[in-house]
């Protein structure tokens, strides 16, 4: 089975904005087998909906990795609701939600890291 993975971002009205998580792709990209694709809740695209669209019919799994740093009402109720509406759409796919990238360890140490690099 092919997997995929759309990085779900919150989104704004500055197109720079989405610079680093565009940057988080394509570093992903080189990382894994299959497609990286960035996703938006509003103000850019695509949304939710059109990464998963765009990636549906080439593989059987999406992983869903939110791109925020802890589970807000966007990681709580939006993204839940909009995933059970991709899943309806589309049935012949299996999607998995991860934790919100913020609370992951790893992400956790790496943060702490680079600030306490700033402080010696």
């Amino acid at each position: 089975m092919s997997e995929g993975i759309v990085l779900f971002a919150h989104g704004s009205r500055d197109a720079q904005w989405a610079r680093p998580f565009e940057q988080l792709a394509a570093t992903l990209s080189h990382k894994v087998k299959g497609p990286v694709r960035v996703a938006y809740l509003e103000a850019m695209r695509p949304s939710l909906e059109e990464a998963i669209a765009a990636l549906a019919s080439d593989v059987d799994r999406i992983r869903v990795v939110p791109v925020f740093l802890g589970h807000g009402g966007h990681v709580k109720e939006d993204l839940p609701q909009l995933l059970e509406a991709a899943r309806e759409r589309h049935p012949e796919v299996h999607f998995s939600l991860d934790a919100p990238i913020g609370e992951q360890p790893a992400v956790i140490e790496a943060i702490a890291v680079a600030i306490a690099g700033d402080c010696s």
